[in-house]
């Protein structure tokens, strides 16, 4: 059955690619309104640093000696629920993040969350007991689901098309920047003798919040929420400000324009507005479902939560017990997965999505198997080569995942869903995410402290990850190529609401006779 779904997937990817238009190359360095619209791109993608801040906090706050006794050192069931209140604050938030998307605008929703993310960090840093600080995490996690969720999806909504790939799939690698920023800083905080070691690190997770409130109502909102909304003047005035220096009649400017326009009247030609219901309705819709599932679920269930969470558990199971260790070691770690996370997001356009996935969940798997026996050989013999080596494993672990994972989860999930179901689709990858989290941040504690000797815990993720690769060989298919429109033609192939807009036509009549501030021109629309 699967062998069959890759060959007919694999067909409609070819027939999308092959009906891709050719649109005129910019060089984005020459053009001053994409230099204005990437500059803005930065700032939208720090929402991802503050995931990565949190990922990165409890790990380093819980090496230090006075948090631990301030927070009446948390283990097993109550370090679990400590840990997973990030995960059930974003949980909670869920249900309202698309409809704030969908009906207020993506950057409505972004400042909202970073409202509330302010606040959270507020109350972690005056915390008087861990009570408190929990409260704060639960905060934290409630308004991150609205950035996190509404940052790509008006990331990859504004993009100029030739580099929506890349500059979607640098998204989430900042996440790495914001460890690094925690993991440094919290290196530093560790000589302040006093609580504020670990407040300062707490009120700091504000940041990346503060930075993207500072310009967020002068970022452009999304020319395709503003046409679902018939704001169609506005969407076409960003267009052309910022994908063609303000000319509304450049060629690519107005096929974006017809091409989103017509293809949000058919989206919605039946039915005005969207339901979670419509994921089972049609067979590309389940088909995007399980992918969504499988994304948000492998993302998280891979292992790397041991590298974020609980490093310190790993590294005290071979035997790493100084701080100053600990720390370095983490600090490098976030380094080397910002400079390879980053560099293959910029290399998506040229290797695909499909090949990058799988090289990174097959050296995951390879080189946890390894880590695994590694770490049988250091319990057993104490041995300090062989927890070097686990160290080794670790890194390259984390080399393997930053491939494709760090970059792709957002970008692949953006890329599948068409506009209608995009913030759905978006939160319901979250849901499997936050819920992979939510288990792991309890369950990973009790693993460690029942599952004796510790190789035992890894061995289920080894064998986890292979059945991972053999999911992502069978239903990941290549997105590349395609418009964010035209990419519906790959999951719902002759049934896909796409509009036919003739690049040719549209060059020529740029030529001859220009544009209304409609637009207006003849546009051939279809099901294929």
């Amino acid at each position: 059955m699967a062998p069959k779904i890759l060959a007919q997937k694999q067909a409609d990817v070819e027939v999308a690619q092959a009906e891709a238009p050719h649109l005129a190359r910019v060089e984005w360095r020459k053009e001053p309104g994409l230099r204005k619209l990437y500059f803005y791109c930065i700032i939208i993608c720090v929402a991802s640093a503050t995931t990565g801040y949190d990922g990165s906090m409890l790990n380093n706050l819980r090496i230090l000696d006075r948090f631990n006794n301030f927070m009446g050192n948390p283990e097993g069931n109550l370090l679990g629920i400590f840990t997973a209140l990030y995960s059930i604050g974003s949980i909670a938030s869920l249900p309202v993040t698309p409809f704030i998307a969908d009906h207020f605008g993506r950057k409505w929703a972004i400042a909202i969350g970073c409202i509330i993310m302010v606040a959270g960090a507020c109350v972690q840093a005056a915390a008087k007991n861990l009570d408190w600080y929990m409260a704060g995490r639960f905060f934290m996690g409630f308004g991150n689901s609205l950035a996190q969720l509404s940052s790509p999806l008006l990331l990859t909504e504004i993009c100029h098309p030739q580099h929506r790939g890349r500059v979607t799939a640098v998204y989430n690698c900042l996440w790495n920047a914001g460890a690094i920023i925690c993991t440094w800083l919290t290196f530093g905080t560790k000589r302040i003798d006093s609580e504020w070691c670990w407040r300062i690190p707490s009120l700091t997770q504000a940041f990346p919040s503060i930075v993207q409130l500072c310009f967020i109502f002068w970022i452009p909102e999304s020319p395709r929420w503003l046409i679902s909304k018939e704001r169609n003047e506005e969407a076409l005035d960003i267009l052309a400000t910022y994908h063609a220096n303000g000319d509304a009649n450049n060629a690519t400017v107005q096929f974006e324009y017809h091409e989103i326009k017509e293809t949000l009247r058919l989206e919605f030609l039946h039915q005005k507005s969207s339901s979670y219901l419509d994921f089972f309705k049609t067979k590309g819709n389940r088909y995007r479902l399980l992918l969504l599932a499988s994304l948000g679920l492998f993302s998280q269930w891979s292992g790397n939560g041991l590298v974020s969470y609980y490093a310190v558990d790993v590294y005290k199971s071979i035997g790493l017990t100084d701080a100053d260790s600990q720390l370095g070691i983490n600090g490098g770690l976030t380094i080397l997965g910002l400079i390879v996370s980053v560099s293959c997001a910029t290399l998506v356009d040229r290797f695909g999505r499909r090949p990058l996935f799988l090289a990174a969940t097959a050296s995951m798997c390879m080189s946890f198997v390894l880590w695994t026996i590694c770490s049988s050989q250091q319990e057993a013999t104490q041995s300090v080569h062989a927890g070097r080596a686990v160290i080794a494993f670790i890194w390259i672990f984390s080399v393997a995942y930053a491939l494709a994972w760090s970059g792709l989860l957002i970008a692949y999930t953006v890329e599948i869903l068409p506009f209608k179901i995009r913030a759905k689709g978006l939160m319901i990858m979250n849901f499997f995410v936050q819920i992979a989290l939510t288990i792991n941040q309890y369950v990973n504690p009790l693993g460690f402290k029942h599952l004796k000797p510790t190789w035992k815990l890894y061995t289920i993720y080894s064998v986890w990850i292979f059945l991972e690769l053999l999911f992502v060989f069978f239903f990941y298919v290549e997105t590349k190529g395609p418009t964010l429109e035209e990419l519906a033609k790959i999951f719902d192939g002759d049934n896909a609401e796409v509009a036919q807009v003739d690049l040719e036509k549209v060059e020529s009549h740029v030529m001859t006779t220009g544009f209304d501030k409609d637009g207006a021109v003849a546009v051939e629309t279809k099901r294929f």
